[in-house]
Order: structure tokens, then sequence, then C-alpha cells
């Protein structure tokens, strides 16, 4: 994924540098781990309103992109 994306926020002051969805202090991380679990989206916005439908699909069509434009 490119350096910069206004889906991501990492700062020293917000959640110790942890990646984070923009605006909010949900780690990028904790989305992997509940699919990683077999959860769906929905659990995962479920357990965090502060995040929406839109954010999490434009930032897994980010990874998608960067994964793919990796391998060609």
């Amino acid at each position: 994924m490119a350096k910069y994306s206004p889906l991501i926020h990492v700062s020293p002051e917000t959640m110790s540098g942890v990646p984070v969805f923009s605006g909010t202090r949900v780690p990028i991380q904790t989305l992997f781990d509940y699919l990683k679990a077999g959860e769906s989206i929905d659990d995962f916005l479920e357990g965090f309103p502060t995040v929406t439908r839109e954010r999490v699909i434009s930032l897994l069509a980010e990874f998608e992109k960067e994964l793919i434009d990796r391998v060609a």
C-alpha cells in the first residue's frame, strides 16, 4: 500500500503509532484479526461502529490493488 492513505492514520499520539482507521482509534490489524478468525465484516462493524462499511471496503480495495500491482 502506498505510504500515504487517507483511510489510515499513524501518529505516536494515537495508539502509540499503531496504524488506525482515520478519525478513530480502531487499529487496522483488528479488522484483519476478525477476518482471520472467520468473522464477517458485519461482525467487525458491529464491534466498531466508528468505522464505516465504506472505509472497510475502500481499505480492502487499496490493499487488493497494491498486492496485484506488486505481483504483476
